[in-house]
Order: C-alpha cells, then sequence, then structure tokens
C-alpha cells in the first residue's frame, strides 16, 4: 500500500532530498482494502509503521460501540469502519487532518476523555515514545472505557515495554492473550473481568528560574521533558538573551515552534513578547495554556501541525525551536525540517530565527538553503544556531 511515493516520503533528512513546506502539509491518498481511502501526510503518526500494520491485520469487530485511543493516520481500526460505531481519539493535530480528510470520525481528546463503560471493543497501539506515564493512563483508560466483557485490541513493541504493558494490562482487566509475535512485535486481545480503575491525578507541576525569574510550569502525562526543563531550552534562552538583550525581546512579535508546555514560550512572554507557542500535541497545547495562566503571562497557545492553522499573513520578527529531534525516527524529522521552513516563511524582512539542536544533527545545509547564511552562537551539549530572514546573521 505504501508505494509510489514522493522522494521526501521515502528518503527523509538528513539522508534524503528536503521537502518544501507545500510538501509537509500535502495529504496524499493511499487506497486502503473495501474501496477506501486513508490520506497520510509527513508529520503523521501511524504509516509505515509495523505495529499500526500488525493490528490492522488483527482488529475485527465485536458488539457495537469501539473506541480507537491512539489512532494516528487511521489504520488499527480501519477493519472497524462501517461494520461498528468507531470513535476516535486523536492529540496530533498532523494525524487529526488526515483522519478528517479520509472520512473517519475523530476528535481531538487525550485518551483519558472517553467516556466510561461506554465500549464493547477499544484498540490500543501503545504510544511508548510518550513515556510510562502516557502509557499507564492509556491502559487505565481503555480499561475505564470498555463495558463488563468488553475487549481490547493492544499492539507494542517488546523493546520498547510491550511485556511490562502487557502485564499491566492484565492486572486492570483481567484475561489476556498474545496473538501474534512478528520480530519484536506483539498483538494481543484482552477482555475485561474486572471492575473499572480510577485515572491516576493527571496534572503535576514544577517550578524553573528561567532568564533570571521563577516560572512554574503545568503539564499533563506525556509531554517533552516533564517535571524539569531540559537543557537545549535553557541554552537557547541563553544565547538570545546575549544576542538580543531584554529590550530585543519586548514589543517583539515572536513564534515558539513545537512550544510543549511553554519553556521558551513563557520566559519570551514575560520579556514583553507578543507571541504564539504552536504545537502539534493537543496535550502540550493544554500545558502551555494552564502555565500562561498559573503565571499571568499571555500569549496565544495553538494547536497546529506546523503552521496549519496560524493566519496566512501571521509574521514574526524572533521564531524559536527547540524542534523534535529528540525522539528520533523519519516522522520527527520531517516536523524539523517542516520548522525551518516555516521560519523562513514567517519571519518579517530582518527577523531572527533561533535553532537549539543535537550538535551531530545537521541542520546547517537547511539554513543555508532556506536563509543563504547561518552563525553559530554556543556550542556545548547542544548547539544554537542563528539565521536572519534577507540579511547576514
Amino acid at each position: 500500500m505504501l508505494t509510489h511515493l514522493p522522494h521526501w516520503a521515502k528518503a527523509p533528512y538528513p539522508n534524503g532530498v528536503a521537502m518544501t513546506l507545500e510538501e509537509y502539509h500535502r495529504l496524499i491518498p493511499l487506497p486502503a482494502p473495501g474501496g477506501r481511502t486513508l490520506f497520510v501526510k509527513p508529520g503523521a503518526r501511524g504509516w509505515k509503521d509495523p505495529l499500526y500494520e500488525l493490528a490492522f491485520r488483527h482488529v475485527k469487530p465485536y458488539g457495537e460501540r469501539a473506541l480507537d485511543l491512539n489512532p494516528g493516520v487511521g489504520w488499527a481500526s480501519l477493519p472497524l469502519e462501517g461494520r461498528m460505531e468507531v470513535e476516535r481519539l486523536e492529540t496530533s493535530k498532523a494525524a487529526l487532518r488526515c483522519l478528517e480528510t479520509s472520512g473517519l470520525r475523530a476528535r481531538p481528546a487525550p485518551p483519558w476523555a472517553a467516556e466510561e463503560g461506554a465500549f464493547d471493543l477499544a484498540v490500543l497501539v501503545l504510544p511508548a515514545g510518550r513515556g510510562t506515564a502516557y502509557v499507564e493512563v492509556s491502559l487505565r483508560a481503555a480499561a475505564r472505557a470498555l463495558k463488563p466483557g468488553g475487549r481490547l485490541y493492544l499492539a507494542g513493541d517488546k523493546r520498547k515495554g510491550f511485556e511490562r504493558y502487557f502485564k499491566d494490562a492484565r492486572a486492570l482487566l483481567g484475561y489476556g492473550t498474545v496473538l501474534e509475535r512478528e520480530g519484536p512485535y506483539r498483538i494481543a486481545l484482552l477482555e475485561k473481568e474486572n471492575p473499572a480503575p480510577p485515572l491516576p491525578p493527571l496534572w503535576q507541576s514544577f517550578q524553573a528560574e528561567l532568564l533570571g525569574r521563577p516560572f512554574t510550569f503545568h503539564h499533563l502525562p506525556g509531554v517533552f521533558s516533564a517535571g524539569k526543563v531540559d537543557p537545549a531550552s535553557k541554552l537557547l534562552l541563553s544565547a538570545l538573551l546575549e544576542e538580543l538583550g531584554p529590550e530585543g525581546v519586548r514589543g517583539k512579535t515572536f513564534l515558539d515552534l513545537g512550544a510543549g508546555y511553554g519553556a521558551l514560550t513563557l520566559p519570551l512572554a514575560a520579556l514583553g513578547g507578543v507571541g504564539v507557542g504552536v504545537e502539534d500535541d493537543l496535550v502540550s497545547v493544554l500545558s502551555l495554556k494552564r502555565s500562561l495562566e498559573e503565571n499571568s503571562l499571555k500569549a496565544q497557545a495553538l494547536h497546529s501541525d506546523a503552521d496549519s492553522d496560524l493566519t496566512d499573513e501571521a509574521r514574526f520578527d524572533i521564531i524559536v525551536t527547540n524542534p523534535p529531534f529528540h525522539v528520533g525516527g523519519a516522522v520527527i524529522l520531517d516536523v524539523a525540517q517542516a520548522f525551518v521552513s516555516v521560519a523562513a516563511a514567517r519571519l518579517r524582512p530582518g527577523g531572527r530565527f533561533f535553532l537549539v539542536a543535537n550538535p551531530f544533527l545537521k541542520y546547517e545545509p537547511l539554513l543555508e538553503e532556506a536563509f543563504g547564511a547561518f552563525r553559530t552562537l554556543k556550542v556545548a551539549a547542544y548547539k544554537v544556531l542563528l539565521a536572519v530572514k534577507g540579511g547576514r546573521p
């Protein structure tokens, strides 16, 4: 099914040809069984993924109502379409764009928003890349959502904790068996025999001092760098302040690409910047909104696939990003490339783009192509790069 794709879909940066922003946003139609067309795109989870393919082969209808707690572009629960009423809860804006275009029912919501005791069947491809806390709350959400006797299809990777999570799922639900082992990949079927478990406390908070000012960050499970501000963001803030000074931020418009819970957005807003934090992940958007409110700071928190939900005319004096390269994989690299293209398109003339990255990731050719020049501001465990729109950095 995944043939005849554009060059950038087959070979992502840094080993392939960098895609344009238009290519990043383009929705690609793929033929699916039953005469359906499934739409996919760069940056959207759940295609070219063996776990979703494994789930697709095994998932079968049971009862009347089904729930997909980590649908991505929709492969895992596609066999249920037209045979059951299927509800999909998805946090990724990129995936939601694909699901909507494919005509698959979905709503932007975390897994714990599922209605309790309402479903005969649930499907969960384990979101292991989001950390243990997010997986555990997803399992509890699945157990709560099922009716007594309801079934859960659980797909995961042995190298990423499947055996442990399968054991946890059996403790929550009851009977369970592994249906297939394909290399490191597993799919299991469980039946709900136990009472619905409670959800754990969802909101966490911590304090951090950034640019000489204390902040209290609030976040939900599954966000990047939960519980502490990551050192890369701290390095970017330090480099930015040395380059611009407080006066260089005050009153300026800024865009934080991949804002998370606000490690960059909040300090820039505190310096008097007028900004927008965009984030593909809804859980991070909710965390950013609360962090802004609790710190009495103003900025817009936008659920957006790169710049998909910005207005056409939106332009900025400063753009910052700590791109999501930390998890690795082609999807993450697709997004990182898109952020560079967004910065080149969305900066005002003379505007500055600050990017922090691992030293081994070669963003320099992308910046050279997009801006004509760049400058390295800091190099430590991470590097901070600066590019200027229409001028030498």
